[in-house]
């Protein structure tokens, strides 16, 4: 059993970059390796970053976006989303980077979740009603439910509550981004957009791909 001590762990990049993908994706198939997975799972996981900064598509990257994958008998992971991890059932997400870029440096457990979870509606509220549009992220709410077998939830949840489990190792690789320092955010980490001037709110809307 393959045993990360997150203490040790150190930031690799800024969220969404090349070597953050690779090495989030790397600790992800590990804590996989770790657990008890069912004979025969089909699951797949893609956070795919719309809008990333122009400096994080390097080396032709075409996307801001990680995969893990279990086929075949197989678990794999890396920089990118392959189509066939796409098809399986499971988690994917297409969201815009900087709107969930400073909140993922946040280390928390189950509480913490629903906390930044609760911030980030408000967030999405704030920006619907300065833009007069209902979802100007145009977030999409997925034609198929999410998929968390048991098993893969225990695995990559693995000591959450004492700062372990692959959201903060992610938190623990990932380094600041210049884009967040001035802007008002919460002690979660989210962007506080209705305590942004009017040019922090156009700037980080801008951040977003969000015609105003």
């Amino acid at each position: 059993m393959t045993e990360i001590n997150v203490e040790k762990l150190k930031p690799v990049g800024e969220f969404g970059s090349k070597i953050w993908c690779e090495t989030v994706a790397n600790y992800g198939v590990q804590l996989l390796e770790s657990g008890d997975l069912p004979r025969g799972l089909e699951w797949g996981f893609t956070e795919n970053y719309t809008h990333p900064p122009r400096r994080l598509l390097d080396s032709g990257r075409s996307l801001s976006a990680y995969f893990i994958m279990v086929k075949d008998g197989k678990i794999s992971g890396g920089d990118g989303i392959p189509p066939e991890c796409l098809a399986l059932p499971g988690f994917h997400v297409e969201i815009q980077w900087a709107s969930i870029c400073n909140q993922s440096r946040s280390l928390y457990g189950r509480e913490g979740q629903q906390q930044r979870s609760a911030e980030e509606r408000i967030m999405f509220r704030d920006i619907a009603a300065y833009t007069e549009r209902d979802n100007p992220l145009g977030l999409k709410r997925g034609s198929k439910p999410a998929v968390w077998p048991k098993e893969v939830a225990s695995a990559l949840g693995k000591g959450s509550e004492q700062g372990g489990g692959l959201h903060n190792i992610a938190a623990r690789l990932q380094a600041p981004s210049p884009e967040f320092s001035d802007l008002p955010v919460t002690k979660m980490g989210v962007p506080d957009f209705a305590s942004m001037s009017k040019e922090q709110k156009e700037f980080f809307l801008e951040l977003c791909g969000v015609q105003v």
